[in-house]
């Protein structure tokens, strides 16, 4: 509705230059938007305001010009009204909704979708959780943040590859092998004193107990350097195997698992090192070796190499963002925990100086999670090991409650989840609130179908009958969902997507208290029926982008 209403206003525009009743050199971009206040109309739009200056008119002048050479061939528009300094208030007809329904069930699953990514090659790399512990619900929330923007943007036409990056080198896989290697003589009978930056939890004592059920007392005959390697890549891969399980139990599936080891063993991190010495951007000094952060914005410049010849983290990171780019992706998104704030523009630094613009590259940042239980804190301490996985919270409340929760946010604002909440069948679960009404549908069409009405087909004059306030406002949200869409792709934003759901579940809720679905007329209650079925088109078609599921019966 809001295209149509831009093409006949800028119809109008150029009606009205054609006369010379205003300057056709000076048009600017037409904004159409729907008012808070009901009373204000359907649409809005302040483009009279926005050309007084350049037309030197008054606004309302321009508005009574425009609403003027307005050509509503389609009869659309019951009224328009001239508000306050210039806004031009649209009421559209009744019956110029109802035939939008045709549009919903035309495209079914690809409603909402669009080509405004033309295939642009585009990563999103998120979790890339070190491999030195269980991912723990921070870390689910990133995920379905990563994963629910990756869905979106392929809706919308964008080439999405979805990666996970292995942390598989440096210092705290060290520390992780340390970690099992010291459980492992612990539990061979050695006095061993656990040092405190070690890791913890319980899952590094089943890792050594693991290892020496396959070993036995052969790891205690080797050189202990070789022995604390060994278990770094045996804790390693049993770690990653475990976070791929409680990923995949998420919904969460990638593209691509990419190893940090892989940029060592390839020679990729030296070649980039080398690159960067012979174009200057890597300097040395003190006996390190620094990348000039600072030419492109950064506080200051930061080591790539320390004196005694090992690489620093960001060394990896820089050779990690090229190999992105040179595998052809166009657009680099990441999908960071908040701490990683200060990050940024080193990493940015690294892309610009590697060529590529600024804005080809773009970090996510997503908040902490507080979990509750009814409305407690739960305590969590990742110094002791005593902290809640992911994987408990999707035993204890399933994916779908986890996934929709997670999402109902903006990921830049912190979020209590409360797990008891989550698992209530009531409509203070929000999850639960609109899979719910996807089943009643379901449960109403089939109904339906028993009495003989069909809900996929409808002539004009049967739709015609749909003329209650609760069914028109049902269209009109239904008809928010492409732009809801596009702007969760355009922001990155699948909050968007959550919310609108949650708002056309209340629509329906207010539709359905009011108005029996299955009425007594059977035209009305056929007309009902594909109202719906639209309905739980567009609630499956946005929990799927959420990577909920839409179930048939609850």
């Amino acid at each position: 509705m809001k295209k149509t209403l831009k093409k006949l206003i800028g119809a109008a525009l150029e009606n009205a230059s054609a006369k010379g009743e205003l300057n056709h050199a000076t048009m600017p971009d037409i904004e159409v938007e729907a008012p808070k206040v009901d009373t204000h109309g359907d649409f809005s739009t302040n483009i009279a305001m926005v050309m007084a200056s350049s037309q030197k008119m008054p606004p309302r002048k321009i508005a009574e010009t425009i609403i003027a050479n307005l050509d509503d061939a389609g009869q659309i528009i019951a009224k328009t009204e001239i508000a306050g300094p210039g806004f031009i208030n649209f009421f559209v007809k009744t019956s110029a909704w109802v035939p939008f329904l045709r549009k919903v069930h035309e495209k079914g699953a690809r409603y909402g979708a669009s080509n405004i990514g033309q295939g642009h090659k585009i990563q999103v790399e998120f979790v890339s959780s070190n491999p030195t512990g269980p991912l723990h619900v921070g870390h689910g929330r990133g995920a379905a943040v990563g994963d629910s923007v990756g869905n979106i943007l392929a809706f919308c036409g964008y080439d999405v590859q979805k990666e996970y990056y292995i942390n598989d080198s440096g210092r705290q896989i060290h520390t992780l092998g340390t970690s099992v290697f010291l459980r492992y003589r612990e539990i061979l009978g050695a006095a061993v004193q656990f040092p405190e930056e070690c890791y913890q939890g319980d899952y590094i004592k089943d890792i050594a107990l693991g290892l020496e059920r396959e070993k036995g007392r052969a790891l205690l005959e080797m050189d202990e350097n070789e022995a604390i390697d060994l278990c770094a890549r045996h804790a390693a891969d049993f770690i990653i195997g475990g976070i791929r399980e409680d990923l995949s139990a998420f919904g969460v599936f990638f593209d691509e698992w990419f190893s940090e080891q892989s940029l060592y063993d390839s020679g990729k991190v030296d070649t980039v090192i080398q690159g960067f010495k012979a174009s200057g951007a890597i300097y040395e000094k003190e006996g390190a070796q620094w990348f000039r952060t600072t030419d492109y914005g950064d506080e200051k410049d930061r080591v790539v190499v320390r004196k005694n010849g090992q690489t620093t983290y960001f060394a990896s990171d820089i050779a990690y963002h090229q190999d992105k780019y040179d595998r052809g992706f166009e657009t680099v998104i990441d999908v960071w925990g908040a701490d990683h704030h200060g990050y940024i523009p080193r990493v940015t630094a690294s892309v610009e100086a590697s060529g590529y613009k600024r804005e080809q590259f773009g970090v996510i940042l997503v908040q902490l999670v507080n979990l509750l239980r009814g409305g407690e804190p739960v305590a969590m301490s990742t110094r002791s090991g005593e902290f809640v996985t992911l994987n408990d919270v999707i035993q204890e409340v399933g994916g779908d409650a986890a996934r929709f929760i997670f999402l109902t946010r903006h990921y830049e604002s912190p979020l209590d989840f409360d797990l008891e909440l989550a698992k209530k069948k009531t409509n203070d679960n929000p999850v639960y609130y609109v899979q719910y009404v996807h089943a009643r549908i379901s449960s109403i069409i089939e109904k339906g179908r028993e009495k003989g009405i069909q809900s996929e087909a409808c002539e004009d004059e049967v739709l015609a009958k749909l003329t209650q306030p609760e069914e028109i406002a049902l269209i009109k949200a239904m008809n928010r969902y492409p732009e809801t869409i596009r702007l969760g792709a355009e922001n990155m934003e699948p909050h968007r997507v959550t919310y609108f759901l949650m708002n056309l579940a209340s629509a329906f809720h207010s539709y359905y208290n009011k108005h029996r679905v299955l009425a007594d007329d059977p035209d009305l209650a056929q007309a009902r029926l594909f109202l719906v079925l639209a309905v739980k088109t567009i609630i499956r078609n946005g929990l799927t982008l959420l990577g909920v599921s839409a179930p048939e019966k609850m």
